[in-house]
C-alpha cells in the first residue's frame, strides 16, 4: 500500500460542505468547540490523501474497511444510548457478537453490488439510521425499538408529530463519525477481479458470521426493559433476538380441525349450561323482602391487584424475623380462599405475569426471555377485561407509575380497559423510597368505587408500584421496622419492611369493602419473587439460587394469592396453582358464568395443577417436570392448552371465535 497527497480544489469544495454543516449541528445542538477544528483538520488529511492499494489483497483491505465498519455501528449504537457506567458493563464477547451482526449486512452488500466502497457507504449508513430510530423511540416511550414493533409502525407514525425530536451532543459525534468513516472509504478503492470468487467468501463469510452469533446466543434472551436490550447484549444483536423470538412455530399436532374438535366439546357444554341457566331462572322463587346477597343476583365489584414483587420468603426456607410480616393476609380466612401460585419471572418482567392472569395463558409456551406486551400481543385478545365487559363491566385499569412502561399505554386499549389511571392521577407525595405507596392506590380504588355510576358493574385491575426494587438505598422518607433475626442483609430487610407495609394497606382495603353491602371480590398476589443480593439465599436454603432440584427451584418462583369476598363464599386453602388460573378461579368465585376457555382451564386445573415457563406440577408423579417430559394423559392435556395458545396469539386468520370472540358490540 503506497499513500500519497493527492491536492485537489474540488477536495476544498467539499470541505467547506461538510465543515459547514458540522457549523450548523454546532450552533443549533451544541457539542463541545475543540471538536470542530480536530474534525476539520481529521477531514482535510483523509480527503486530500490518496491510498493505491495492492491489487494482490483486496480482501485484506476489504476486511478492514468492514470489520472497521461494523466496529464502529456497534460503538456509535451504544455510545448514542448508553451513559458511560452502562456502556462499561457490555461484555467483549456481546460487543464483538453485535460487530459480527453487522458484517453481515457489509457481506450482503457485497455480494448483490461487487462494489467494496458502495457496500461499505451503504451499510454504514443504513446501520447509523437504525441506531438513531432506536435512540428517537427510547426517547418517546423509554423502551428500545424491537422487531415486534415494526407491526404498530403506523401508530407511532400518527403520534410521531406529538413529540420532539432531540439530538443531543454524542448524536453530533456519531454523525461526524460516520462521515470522516465514508470519506476514508472513498478514498481507498478497493476492487476485485473475479466476481465468482468474491462471491463465494462474502457467502461463506456470511455463513460463518450467523453461525458464530447462532452458537453463542442460544441461552440469551431478548431484553425488552428499557436499556437493558442495548446494554446487556448490544443493541443490533439485542434486535436480532427479537426476530428470532417473534416467530412462535406451530405445536405439534395443531391445525384447524384440532381446534375444531376442541370447540365442538365445549361448544356443546356451553349449550347445556345455558339451558340449565334458563332453566334454574324460571324455577327461582325469592320471598317477599328476603334479600339475596349471593353473586349471582348482583355480580359483585371486581378487585385484582397484582402487588409489585410480593413475595413470601419463607418458602425459600425457614425465616424468623423480629416481628410478623404479614400478619393480616395471614389471618385471612373467612370467605377466603388462599395459598401459593407459581409465577413464570423471577425478579423482573411484571407483565408477563400480569398478561398470565389476565388471558390464562401460560410462558411455557413462548421463548424463554419475551415479554407478551411487547412481543406477541394482538389487537383483540381475548382476556378476563374482555369477558367482563362482554358481562355488562366498565373495566378500569390502575397502575401508579410511567404509562409507558412495558408498553401498557398501547397494549390496554387493545385488551378493552375503558379507564387507565398513571402516575399522574395519583398524589405523587404519597411515596416510600421513590415510589408511589400501595395505600395510595388502594385510596384510588375505594375512590372509583364510591364514584361509580348506578348499577354500574365494576372491574379495577391495580398494579402497584411500591416494592419495585431495588432496596439498597436507605430513604428518609421510608421506616425499616422489620429485619430478620440472625444472619441478614439490608435489601432483605428493607424489601420485608415493604411487604409489611403492603400488609397494612391490604388491612385498610378489606376493612372498607367488609362494611360495603353491595357485593366485592378482592383477588390479590404477588407479580414474581424479589431480587435480592445473592448471599442472602444460602440462608434459606443452604444452597442459593443454583444446584437446585426442580422442586427447590420452583420455590423461587412462588408468590402468595388469595381471593376474598364480603358475601358468603367457601374457604379454602390452595396448596399450589399458578398464575394462569386466578383468573378462571376469579369468575367462579364471582359466580360469572365460565366462558368456553374458562372451561377448559378449569378442566386443566384438575389435571396439571400449577404451570410456568420453567415446567408444572405433575400429578402422576408427585414432582415437577419440565413440559417436555409430560406422558400420557398430561401430555394430551398440555398438547391441547399448547394447540389453544397458539391459536389465540398466532393463528389470526382461523382464530376461533368460541374460544376467543373478543368484545361483542
Amino acid at each position: 500500500m503506497r499513500i500519497r497527497l493527492d491536492f485537489h480544489w474540488k477536495n476544498f469544495i467539499w470541505f467547506a460542505i461538510i465543515f459547514g454543516l458540522a457549523l450548523v449541528m454546532y450552533f443549533t445542538i451544541g457539542f463541545a468547540w475543540w471538536v470542530l477544528p480536530v474534525y476539520g483538520l481529521a477531514y482535510l488529511a483523509i480527503r486530500n490523501t490518496k491510498f493505491e492499494l495492492s491489487e494482490k489483497l483486496p480482501w485484506l483491505w476489504t476486511a478492514i474497511l468492514f470489520v472497521g465498519g461494523a466496529a464502529l455501528n456497534t460503538f456509535s449504537v451504544q455510545y448514542l444510548l448508553l451513559d458511560a457506567e452502562l456502556f462499561a458493563r457490555t461484555t467483549t464477547l456481546k460487543l464483538i457478537l453485535n460487530v459480527l451482526v453487522c458484517l453481515v449486512l457489509y457481506l450482503l452488500m457485497l455480494l448483490f453490488s461487487n462494489r467494496v466502497t458502495l457496500s461499505c457507504i451503504t451499510a454504514n449508513v443504513f446501520w447509523l439510521i437504525f441506531g438513531f430510530v432506536n435512540y428517537f423511540v427510547y426517547l418517546f416511550r423509554q423502551n428500545e425499538f424491537y422487531f415486534a414493533d415494526i407491526r404498530s409502525i403506523g401508530t407511532g407514525l400518527s403520534v410521531a408529530g406529538q413529540y420532539q425530536l432531540r439530538l443531543n451532543d454524542k448524536g453530533c459525534y456519531v454523525i461526524l463519525a460516520c462521515a470522516l468513516y465514508i470519506t476514508l472509504v472513498r478514498r481507498m478503492n478497493v476492487e476485485f477481479g473475479k466476481r465468482w470468487q468474491m462471491s463465494i467468501i462474502s457467502m461463506l463469510a456470511m455463513v460463518l458470521c450467523c453461525v458464530a452469533v447462532g452458537v453463542e446466543t442460544m441461552e440469551v434472551n431478548t431484553e425488552t426493559w428499557e436499556q437493558k436490550g442495548t446494554y446487556r447484549n448490544g443493541y443490533f444483536l439485542n434486535f436480532v433476538l427479537s426476530v428470532r423470538d417473534s416467530f412462535v412455530g406451530k405445536p405439534e399436532g395443531y391445525s384447524r380441525e384440532s381446534v375444531e374438535a376442541l370447540e365442538e366439546e365445549y361448544g356443546s357444554r356451553e349449550d347445556a349450561s345455558l339451558d340449565e341457566k334458563d332453566t334454574s331462572l324460571n324455577e327461582k322463587d325469592t320471598s317477599p323482602g328476603e334479600k339475596d346477597t349471593s353473586p349471582n343476583e348482583k355480580s359483585p365489584t371486581i378487585i385484582v391487584i397484582m402487588n409489585e414483587s410480593f413475595a413470601d420468603l419463607s418458602v425459600i426456607g425457614p425465616m424468623e424475623t423480629n416481628s410478623p410480616v404479614t400478619p393480616f393476609i395471614d389471618s385471612l380466612s373467612e370467605n377466603t380462599v388462599k395459598g401459593y401460585a407459581l409465577s413464570s419471572v423471577f425478579g423482573a418482567k411484571t407483565p408477563n405475569s400480569e398478561w398470565e392472569f389476565l388471558s390464562g395463558g401460560t410462558m411455557a409456551f413462548l421463548p424463554g426471555g419475551s415479554v407478551v406486551y411487547q412481543q406477541y400481543i394482538s389487537e383483540t385478545p381475548t382476556t378476563l377485561v374482555s369477558t367482563l365487559k362482554n358481562e355488562g363491566y366498565t373495566c378500569v385499569a390502575m397502575h401508579p407509575y410511567y404509562d409507558t412502561g412495558w408498553s401498557r399505554n398501547l397494549v390496554y386499549p387493545d385488551i378493552g380497559f375503558d379507564e387507565m389511571y398513571f402516575i399522574e392521577d395519583f398524589d405523587k407525595t404519597q411515596v416510600y423510597r421513590e415510589y408511589i405507596t400501595d395505600q395510595e392506590m388502594y385510596r384510588k380504588v375505594i375512590d372509583r368505587f364510591e364514584n361509580r355510576k348506578r348499577n354500574e358493574k365494576l372491574f379495577i385491575m391495580g398494579i402497584t408500584m411500591q416494592n419495585h426494587g431495588g432496596y439498597t438505598t436507605e430513604y428518609d422518607n421510608f421506616p425499616e421496622p422489620i429485619y430478620k433475626i440472625g444472619r441478614s442483609y439490608t435489601d432483605a430487610n428493607q424489601y420485608l419492611s415493604l411487604i409489611n407495609a403492603s400488609d397494612k394497606a391490604v388491612e385498610e382495603l378489606i376493612q372498607y369493602f367488609s362494611q360495603v353491602e353491595e357485593p366485592v371480590e378482592i383477588v390479590f398476589f404477588g407479580d414474581h419473587q424479589p431480587s435480592l443480593t445473592t448471599e442472602f439465599y444460602p440462608i434459606l436454603n443452604g444452597k442459593g439460587t443454583v444446584n437446585l432440584s426442580e422442586e427447590e427451584m420452583e420455590n423461587l418462583y412462588k408468590v402468595p394469592f388469595f381471593i376474598w369476598t364480603n358475601y358468603d363464599s367457601p374457604e379454602e386453602a390452595v396448596e399450589i396453582t399458578s398464575l394462569n388460573y386466578l383468573s378462571t378461579m376469579t369468575l367462579e368465585r364471582a359466580g360469572i358464568d365460565l366462558p368456553p376457555y374458562n372451561q377448559f382451564l378449569a378442566d386443566l386445573r384438575e389435571q396439571i395443577p400449577a404451570i410456568n415457563a420453567r415446567g408444572y406440577y405433575s400429578l402422576n408423579n408427585e414432582t415437577y417436570l419440565a413440559v417436555e417430559d409430560a406422558s400420557g394423559k398430561e401430555a394430551e392435556w398440555l398438547r391441547r392448552y399448547e394447540i389453544l395458545q397458539y391459536n389465540a396469539m398466532f393463528d389470526e386468520k382461523d382464530r376461533s371465535n368460541l374460544f376467543f370472540p373478543y368484545i361483542e358490540e
